[in-house]
């Protein structure tokens, strides 16, 4: 495995289900400092990866995160404790991929009954945990397809936006510095993703790959993101994110691109937070086994 491929892989999980699940939510809290509460997160992810980094260097591994626990801390309750919540994490990203999927299903689909949007919620839960029960995964031609698909999106969604920006959207609700901290919080899920080139440490040709492929992954998806958040405050109004909040990103893209670019959003989503679904349900049932193993 190269540069590129490690590179995807970090992309692919960072720009997955995240930014369509929780960009509304984010902004309900950070309002007009959305932009910031980003460019935070993105830090603080940038610091993470150089940890990674590191680690993944000196104890290269299919385990990725747990071996590091592991190593550090050995097998004992604690270790154990922490890879126990590692797993709810996931869980709960499950959750909102799958919310996140209803959300966007529901509109593109126009469906008004509330037990249309359940069911679109449950739907890709079920799905996938048959597919991978049947031990199904998708291709890396797939991946990669899949992951520049979603990248394409982004960019032109931010790019086109950048011309309809209205200045006053940043001031039209007051945010203090623990408002921009909570959406920081809620957008670094986002974020979350680029841990998984750790998983492929074993299978990469050389260690200065994996160096680069962390850092260049994240200051990628950072400047994608911050100007993703710059484009839905600028364009849409304060009331607008709030009522639009489950499908901010697919609203936001309206003022530019008009009804086409709400379907291609929308239409984007639904497949990343599709593929994401599946490949953390993939994901997480290696790392449970591992768990159960040590």
């Amino acid at each position: 495995m190269g540069f590129w491929e490690a590179f995807s892989i970090g992309v692919g999980g960072m720009i997955g289900g995240g930014i369509f699940a929780v960009l509304g939510l984010s902004v309900q809290y950070s309002k007009g400092l959305a932009p910031l509460a980003f460019l935070i997160s993105g830090v603080i992810a940038l610091l993470t990866s150089y940890s990674y980094a590191k680690l993944t260097v000196r104890f290269p591994s299919r385990g990725g995160t747990i071996e590091f626990l592991v190593k550090a801390y050995g097998t004992d309750v604690f270790s154990g404790t922490l890879n126990l919540l590692l797993l709810a994490s996931y869980i709960i990203m499950i959750s909102l991929y799958s919310y996140a999927f209803g959300s966007y299903a529901t509109n593109l689909f126009n469906f008004q009954f509330p037990f249309l949007k359940h069911l679109l919620i449950s739907f890709p839960i079920i799905a996938f945990t048959l597919v991978n029960a049947y031990g199904a995964v998708v291709s890396g031609r797939a991946e990669d397809v899949l992951v520049a698909f979603k990248v394409i999106v982004l960019v032109v969604v931010a790019v086109a936006g950048l011309g309809y920006i209205n200045p006053k959207r940043f001031s039209e609700v007051e945010a203090g510095f623990a408002d921009v901290i909570v959406g920081g919080m809620i957008i670094f899920l986002a974020y979350e993703g680029f841990e998984l080139i750790a998983n492929a440490g074993s299978d990469v040709e050389k260690p200065e790959v994996l160096r680069k492929a962390f850092f260049a992954s994240v200051l990628f998806v950072i400047v994608i993101y911050v100007l993703v958040a710059v484009v839905a405050v600028g364009n849409l109004s304060y009331q607008e994110i709030i009522s639009s909040r489950d499908y901010a990103l697919a609203e936001a893209a309206k003022p530019s691109l008009g009804e086409m670019g709400f379907l291609l959003v929308t239409f984007a989503a639904v497949v990343s937070t599709s593929s994401a679904i599946n490949a953390t349900l993939y994901g997480t049932a290696g790392i449970s086994y591992m768990v159960a193993k040590y």
